[in-house]
């Protein structure tokens, strides 16, 4: 019988593998779409029709369906101005606070998303040439910046477990942590 740890890094292996999937083939569909629209267009004078929109529609979702990979491995963009004067053992609880204040910036920002989507809904909101829906597109992000807000949570909830001694590396940026 697996224990409970083992058990959750299994499900959050599967969520990751699962998100980059789908986003990498998201990806890789919109490289042979726009091979396909630059091929038409310059040899036979004859672009996809819509191909823009795709290609806007498909970006979209590879950065939405990255975004909770991303929070999980607190790979953003960051300035580290502080961190040479920062001492290691405080480390965890400058975590906390960073990770509490991104928690809290993408749960707000969920929940406007998520009213955008109803009114894209309401509205009949959809593409200009192939007519496809903008609420689908929308839900779909407002739900990954949910997904992000929660798994930011619980990397701030591993650093307190880390700053009483409970873990060893609550994270990646954990003095000897994973990165």
């Amino acid at each position: 019988m697996t224990s409970m740890p083992t058990r959750w890094h299994r499900v959050g292996r599967g969520l990751q593998l699962g998100l980059e999937g789908v986003a990498g083939a998201t990806l890789f569909a919109m490289m042979l779409l726009t091979t396909a629209d630059v091929t038409g267009r310059f040899f036979f004078n004859s672009p996809i029709l819509g191909a823009v929109e795709l290609t806007q529609l498909m970006l979209a979702g590879v950065i939405f369906l990255s975004l909770p990979v991303v929070c999980w491995r607190e790979e953003h963009v960051s300035v580290d101005l502080l961190d040479a004067i920062f001492p290691a053992r405080w480390i965890w609880l400058r975590q906390v606070i960073v990770n509490l204040i991104v928690t809290a910036a993408l749960w707000v920002m969920a929940g406007r998303v998520w009213a955008l989507g109803v009114r894209a809904f309401d509205w009949g909101d959809v593409t200009e040439f192939l007519r496809i829906p903008l609420g689908y597109l929308i839900y779909l992000m407002a739900i990954m910046l949910a997904l992000s807000a929660l798994l930011t949570l619980m990397r701030a909830g591993g650093y307190v477990l880390e700053g009483i001694g409970l873990l060893e590396h609550g994270g990646p940026l954990s003095p000897g942590g994973e990165a």
